[in-house]
């Protein structure tokens, strides 16, 4: 790949993200996907923007101009869901950069767009994300709390165990609590379309929710919808063998994606790191019944992180009879083989030491109020004082050494697209286009 030249803005702006909890390592696809998403002008702006939620006139300060002029510049980058915007009860409106991811990464691919090249920008996100694996390692294998969590099918749960289900483990809950609902394209399906590999799960139900959401509904990003309609899109992602994966907090999440394992990237991260735990898991298991289970393997396609398995029944009469096998250290405790399999052969339980799902905070660790945690933005959360870090009871192990063990990412000169040969992301003609200035 060519080396690019990135200006000081850009350079500058990555430095500004790496602020996040989660950052983003510092790459040449990396820029070229800034370039694409703010104007030089604009990077420069906001890489003198503070973490936390601010006004215009802090901007203005910040920027040394009017605040008519800065208000203005603000309210462009929220209509393009660089920002979100947050309308407070005193009627000032406060504004604040989310992370990368989860943040505008996937709002830029969460709506059809005329004014942006989607088709590069997806392939630079298949670089990026899915080819030099740096920005995913952090995102997913560092640190003890991780960005995400799995929600439980409620509805594979049996009648024993629903009950001691807690509200914020049931996704339905989520739903039902929320401020605002939000309904947008989901970005790693519309991403893997573009580099001709999206599979035929439903695109239009990615789920945002309270302060995100009304930032979203309001510039056009996601459609508002209502608790019903988003209660039947949950029911059928779960007819669909989807998995809802969610912000890691227990109080009013800002997002649940339905995601499928080919395409989505916490699911590729689950299934290609599962020994590193990236994802939090549910409270369950499933158990196999040996005397149900006939080997026809519906549960093994249906599991989207390859955890269950055929193995030998050793049956010395039938030697050739397979059964299931459920593999405890890289299951997520979904639920989605419970109905997968037609001869009642799975059923879920506890798992033997429960998965702490953490309080309500914001970017700090600190509990500051519900508003402020929310402003911070999908992603941007991180453990806080008296949060103790476990994940069902499982040792974790060091990511980069483990990484390193299970191999370094792919060349980031290459780019190997699903079904295809292995091929530069983009042509250099696009690159140069991508990056060039005005």
């Amino acid at each position: 790949m060519a080396h690019l030249t990135a200006r000081g803005a850009y350079r500058s702006l990555v430095e500004r993200l790496n602020r996040f909890p989660q950052g983003a390592p510092p790459s040449e696809v990396l820029y070229a996907i800034l370039q694409l998403l703010f104007s030089e002008r604009e990077a420069a702006l906001v890489t003198r923007l503070p973490i936390k939620p601010f006004t215009a006139a802090t901007a203005a300060r910040a920027w040394k101009m009017p605040e008519a002029e800065a208000r203005e510049v603000l309210d462009t980058l929220a209509g393009r869901a660089i920002l979100l915007d947050i309308e407070r009860p005193d009627g000032v409106r406060h504004y604040v950069l989310p992370p990368p991811m989860a943040g505008f990464f996937e709002f830029s691919m969460m709506r059809l767009r005329g004014d942006l090249d989607q088709a590069l920008l997806a392939r630079l996100f298949y670089q990026y994300l899915n080819v030099e694996e740096d920005f995913i390692k952090a995102l997913f294998l560092r640190g003890e709390t991780q960005l995400g969590r799995v929600f439980v099918n409620e509805e594979a749960l049996p009648e024993e165990l629903s009950l001691h289900v807690l509200e914020y483990e049931r996704a339905s809950e989520v739903v039902k609590e929320a401020s605002c609902i939000g309904i947008s394209l989901c970005y790693c399906r519309h991403k893997m379309q573009h580099v001709a590999s999206a599979c035929d799960a439903p695109l239009d139900i990615c789920m945002t929710f309270n302060t995100a959401a009304s930032s979203l509904t309001r510039h056009g990003a996601a459609r508002r919808v209502e608790t019903s309609e988003c209660l039947d899109l949950l029911q059928q992602a779960r007819s669909r063998g989807l998995v809802q994966f969610g912000e890691n907090v227990r109080q009013r999440p800002n997002f649940i994606c339905n995601c499928c394992g080919c395409c989505c990237e916490a699911l590729v991260a689950a299934r290609r790191f599962g020994f590193l735990h990236p994802v939090h898991t549910t409270n369950y298991l499933p158990s196999v019944d040996r005397g149900r289970c006939n080997g026809c393997g519906a549960c093994v396609e249906a599991c989207p992180v390859e955890a269950m398995a055929l193995v030998s029944a050793n049956d010395p009469v039938r030697p050739r009879v397979k059964t299931a096998r459920v593999n405890e250290e890289i299951c997520l405790g979904c639920g989605v083989c419970v109905p997968a399999c037609k001869r009642g052969g799975l059923a879920l339980r506890e798992r033997p030491a429960r998965v702490i799902t953490p309080n309500q905070l914001d970017a700090q660790g600190s509990a500051d109020g519900d508003r402020a945690r929310e402003a911070a933005g999908p992603g941007l959360r991180q453990p806080g004082p008296g949060q103790p870090p476990r994940h069902g009871g499982r040792p974790r192990r060091d990511p980069e050494a483990a990484a390193r063990q299970a191999g370094a990412g792919q060349p980031s000169a290459q780019i190997a697209l699903p079904g295809g040969p292995a091929r530069a992301p983009v042509g250099r003609e696009e690159m140069r286009e991508a990056t060039s200035g005005p």
